[in-house]
């Protein structure tokens, strides 16, 4: 019998990756095999993203690339899914400048991924899959899951906020949560399979349980009762919503032995003006005391934010405003991007800022951010963690914090040190911006 394979081409945000994985389930559940080989794969499958146009630019011309394969290949399936075909008309674009794709679905459609692909292979016609309207949440899917000593767990779906910039509510919906002790069985599941990292998804996770209307199934709630699970792991989640992250939340990470002292907090802008064209809801004093909250209660906490700069009006005095924030707050990570206009969103019809003046602004931020990044490493000496083996390199481990620094403890060959084991470590040295440590037993 003829071995079959698949090729999944990710892009975007952690959620695209962790829908992968289910994707991947479905093939797997029906025999096929994964490969990185496009030439070899008999099913081809793009989960697309929709968040900046230049993603989108850079995956059609990915798709036209399959034309040629199709061609040596005829048999071969390709699939095109995700945030960007849920935009009927990106949907029908690929219809009908890309005949090579079999298959085209949303966002809403993607747990019947796998009988849509044996519908094809019956009938061989082109078919798609497109739905205005929100699904109950399918628990039955199966999975495979590919990132490492990291599990991915959906807590919730879809979004309420209408940021006015973002593209999101309109292809993933309105908010969904998951049931809580489906949610609780899951982690308990992954923690007994050894996973040394659980990673809670959801558009806005402090949101969670908002449409369940019931005082028993929160966020905070549902932190504290996953962190009762025993077990050797570290809890992390995002992303968090500033104007929802509570006193109870903070509390709660505070004192848990398991949930991640790193926070992920975007912030946008640091400018009340530009924060309320944004429609983020929160004023930059209202961040500011979310993040004195944290760091009196977690003082060992580690923040990182997002950064949209150039957004639509925004003058250099705002853009200031940001960059004293970011040299103020000293974030531990800043990922900051360049607006980019969505179609369909209340952003895409304001007065945009020239592509020079963004470039020359993300640039900026991006050196303040990376010096306070340097600076801040050495604030890891002489502390003892608990971190995760992430790889052996030829004699030297390295280890993974929760915050996303990294560790090189030098082997002699007596340690027994694993991958994907968790381990106690004492960072020891600086050495060309690389922190130096090694293992200890407390």
């Amino acid at each position: 019998m003829k071995t079959l394979y698949y090729k999944i081409n990710t892009y975007g945000c952690q959620m695209n990756v962790h829908e992968s994985e289910k994707i991947a389930g479905m093939l797997e559940a029906r025999g096929y095999h994964a490969t990185e080989d496009d030439t070899l794969a008999d099913v081809i499958v793009f989960n697309t993203c929709a968040i900046r146009d230049g993603a989108e630019t850079k995956i059609l011309g990915n798709i036209g690339a399959t034309k040629k394969l199709k061609k040596a290949k005829p048999d071969l399936i390709i699939a095109v899914c995700g945030c960007m075909t849920q935009q009927k008309s990106r949907a029908d674009e690929i219809r009908a400048k890309y005949p090579q794709v079999s298959i085209v679905l949303g966002t809403h459609n993607l747990a019947d991924f796998g009988k849509y692909l044996d519908t094809y292979i019956s009938d061989r016609h082109r078919s798609t899959y497109l739905e205005d309207t929100e699904r109950p949440i399918n628990e039955d899917v199966p999975m495979y899951r590919t990132s490492g000593h990291n599990a991915w767990v959906n807590i919730m779906y879809g979004c309420n906020n209408f940021c006015t910039y973002c593209i999101v509510p309109y292809v993933r919906g309105r908010e969904r949560s998951r049931n809580f002790d489906d949610i609780v069985h899951e982690v308990e599941t992954l923690v007994a399979d050894g996973y040394p990292s659980i990673t809670l998804l959801g558009q806005n996770v402090n949101s969670y349980g908002n449409d369940l209307h019931d005082a028993r199934f929160t966020f905070p709630k549902l932190l504290a009762r996953l962190d009762q699970i025993p077990g050797d792991y570290v809890l992390k989640f995002m992303t968090s919503h500033p104007k929802d992250l509570s006193s109870e939340l903070i509390d709660i990470i505070a004192s848990s032995k398991h949930i991640s002292h790193t926070i992920h907090l975007p912030v946008q802008s640091g400018n009340n003006r530009i924060l309320a064209l944004m429609n983020r809801r929160y004023t930059i004093e209202k961040y500011k005391g979310i993040v004195n909250e944290i760091r009196s209660k977690i003082p060992d906490s580690h923040l990182t934010c997002d950064i949209i700069v150039g957004f639509p009006t925004e003058t250099e005095e705002e853009f200031m405003d940001t960059y004293n924030l970011v040299r103020d707050i000293r974030y531990d990570g800043v990922f900051a991007f360049m607006y980019s206009p969505r179609r369909g969103t209340p952003a895409s019809t304001m007065e945009q800022v020239p592509s020079e003046v963004k470039h020359d602004r993300i640039n900026r931020l991006l050196k303040l951010s990376k010096s306070i990044i340097k600076e801040n490493s050495t604030n890891f000496l002489d502390h003892d963690y608990h971190a995760l083996c992430d790889k052996i390199v030829d004699d030297t481990a390295i280890f993974l914090l929760d915050c996303g620094k990294t560790v090189n403890v030098k082997l002699d060959g007596s340690e027994n040190i694993r991958c994907g084991k968790m381990y106690d470590i004492h960072v020891d040295s600086l050495k060309n911006n690389i922190l130096w440590g090694r293992k200890i037993n407390l």
